[in-house]
């Protein structure tokens, strides 16, 4: 029994730990990732018990099916395992095999059927090894080649393009159109910026943290992560900041690209490169939505994506456009500083409810996370496995539904009863509200918003109003809707998104005869893998077509995945003594017909609620509608004989 009366200081290490504060630890622990970070640690797999192996088959059920009894009963083992760790500071790290692994994976994953998923976890859990880092250097096979590579952007994607080629000996220079590394999280600085993804999932593999302060860091914090890994990785002296990439052309008689950029200070210049990646994502160009008059306002109005800090909002009546991600988290934070708040919803978004979501992560947590070997590698596979690869199902259309009209089969249905559950028990006290932010459309077919209560809390304030009307024209005074109600505001606020479907915009990309890229597409863009385009040679695209993830993943595991196979192909042109390689069109072709065919079986392959997952032909040209495992296998080297390569 932990003495609740004892006040504990967490400060110091293991070795100095007695029994009572590692019990109180334990208190804060995820029971099976701990477990299971033991039983690696020790060597020893009595620590992963059939009978506390979790149940993965309720959706986001916190306690993974474990009953009070059985979390006791592994917190007890896991205060004797860390007794026996306080013996063994000194021995000797094991390498994590496959074969020691296997018990503690079936264990964690909560199922025998673990074997496909082995490597790709050893990977994911990086237990002292980056196992991702290119086996090969550029010295070892082309000596004597000059092989430059441009990559566009210094967001995530980006700086780990330029790390992974930097430790395959390649040169790389980065262009960079602001004036810091970060992408997005550089350039959305309003307030309430906040991942969505557990931190220790949305990391690199090989940059782990055990010290994140909240369990989903706000901008701050993930901008100075990713400042770090630029300094630490030695790839912020690659990048020219406050340069921007205006045009790409391919030279076929060299088999090089030529970047048209534009530097600090104004002046064009040429760079010749033998590759590029593009690695400016989907998310990066602010979506204005068009509006009759609005540029006829008179009073201050920005993008979320373009926060204006010199605007003080206190004592004015603000409207903000938009109830997607970023204003949900905005809004919470306007509401208090406002005199008045207008909010205008055109579709009401799913709440995936979150308690922990603006929570710090405690300090038994931050101790535990400290002090026992790889519980914090053991977690972010807990994340990966219990809230990620096991939701897809979620999203899967049964085409012999017959269940309510709003969901389409029996395990989305689960979710939407789930949701709605929240949503009802938020504002059981305002039914004229819930009425009005229900959504009838299916979970997952549009991206859903975590939430701690904030949203209902900001709703149900006195000065604010949700407005569910269209909006007909922005006024010089306000914002006008179809009720012909005139709404008279002083700042507008546009929560609209991005243009994630003009892929690589605004850039010129002309390749073989002379072809431009966003000619080629014509609003439809598609790549092989989200990656290479035929007559497009040595150019390779991070967070591509069909690479977004809507209920299964991070980003930062697209981007690992996608930049281990742009280094297989970097490998082939140095290896093979060739000067472009590009997919072959069938190839090309077939693969985008496999994933039209499996996007039009998922929750937003069918709804028809507005989404910023379809393109302007209606198609979906944003999303990965398969696996994790099916793009890591896919990824994991390019076969040549997919290519045409050019000598």
């Amino acid at each position: 029994m932990v003495d609740t009366t004892r006040d504990f200081d967490f400060d110091p290490d293991l070795h100095d730990a007695d029994e009572a504060l590692i019990a109180a630890a334990l208190e804060h622990a995820d029971v099976p990732p701990l477990l299971t970070a033991l039983a690696t640690a020790l060597d020893d797999p009595g620590f992963v018990p059939t009978h506390l192996r979790p149940d993965l088959s309720i959706p986001m059920d916190p306690t993974a099916g474990l009953s009070p009894e059985q979390l006791a009963e592994g917190r007890r083992l896991a205060v004797s395992g860390l007794l026996r760790l306080q013996e063994h500071t000194n021995r000797p790290e094991r390498p994590a095999s496959a074969e020691r692994l296997h018990p503690m994976l079936e264990y964690l994953a909560g199922t025998d059927q673990i074997d496909d998923y082995l490597e790709l976890l050893r990977d994911e859990l990086a237990l002292g090894e980056d196992l991702r880092a290119p086996g090969w250097h550029k010295e070892n096979l082309a000596p004597d080649r000059p092989f430059r590579v441009a990559v566009i952007g210094a967001g995530m994607s980006g700086i780990l393009a330029a790390h992974r080629l930097r430790q395959a000996g390649a040169e790389v220079v980065v262009f960079e159109k602001d004036t810091d590394v970060g992408g997005t999280w550089l350039e959305n600085s309003y307030p309430g910026c906040r991942v969505d993804v557990s931190n220790h999932f949305y990391c690199y593999s090989f940059a782990q943290r055990t010290d994140w302060p909240d369990h989903y860091s706000p901008r701050d914090v993930l901008l100075e992560y990713f400042r770090g890994v630029a300094e630490d990785c030695g790839v912020r002296p690659l990048i020219r900041f406050e340069t921007e990439v205006q045009a790409l052309r391919f030279d076929e008689s060299r088999s090089t690209w030529t970047v048209q950029v534009v530097g600090p200070d104004g002046g064009s210049s040429n760079v010749e490169a033998h590759a590029v990646i593009s690695a400016v994502g989907q998310l990066n160009r602010p979506n204005l939505p068009e509006i009759a008059g609005r540029d006829s306002f008179s009073g201050l109005a920005f993008h979320s994506a373009r926060w204006d800090h010199t605007v003080d909002l206190a004592g004015k009546r603000v409207a903000v456009i938009g109830t997607g991600a970023s204003a949900a988290q905005l809004i919470p934070h306007v509401a208090e500083q406002a005199a008045e708040l207008t909010i205008f919803q055109r579709t009401p978004a799913w709440f995936l409810p979150t308690p922990d979501y603006q929570d710090p992560v405690s300090p038994q947590s931050q101790w535990l996370f400290r002090n026992v070997p790889g519980y914090a590698n053991w977690y972010r596979f807990w994340i990966f496995f219990q809230n990620v690869e096991g939701l897809i199902g979620a999203a899967r259309v049964d085409s012999d539904w017959e269940g309510h009209e709003g969901s389409v089969g029996l395990f989305n249905d689960a979710v939407r009863q789930l949701f709605t559950a929240y949503l009802e028990a938020e504002l059981a006290d305002r039914p004229d509200l819930l009425a009005r932010v229900l959504p009838a459309y299916p979970p997952f077919a549009k991206r859903f918003i975590r939430d701690d209560g904030a949203w209902a809390k900001t709703l149900r304030r006195d000065d604010v109003e949700l407005v569910t009307d269209a909006i007909t024209e922005i006024t010089p005074g306000g914002v006008r809707t179809a009720d012909a109600v005139e709404h008279p505001v002083d700042v507008i606020i546009y929560g609209t998104g991005f243009t994630a479907s003009d892929f690589l915009m605004p850039m010129e990309v002309v390749g073989r005869d002379g072809v431009e890229l966003h000619d080629r597409w014509a609003g439809d863009a598609r790549a092989y893998l989200g990656i290479t385009l035929p007559g497009f040679p040595n150019l390779f695209m991070l967070y591509g077509p069909n690479t977004n993830i809507v209920v299964n993943g991070s980003i930062t595991y697209f981007s690992e995945c996608g930049v281990q196979y742009i280094l297989g192909c970097v490998r082939a042109l140095l290896e093979g003594d060739v000067a472009a390689l590009e997919p072959k069109v069938a190839v090309h072709d077939a693969f985008n017909e496999r994933v039209d065919a499996e996007n039009r079986k998922m929750a937003w392959g069918v709804a028809t609620v507005h989404s910023w997952y379809r393109n302007a032909t209606g198609r979906t040209a944003q999303n990965w509608p398969f696996s994790l495992l099916d793009y890591w296998r896919a990824t994991r080297a390019p076969d040549l004989d997919e290519y045409d390569l050019t000598p």
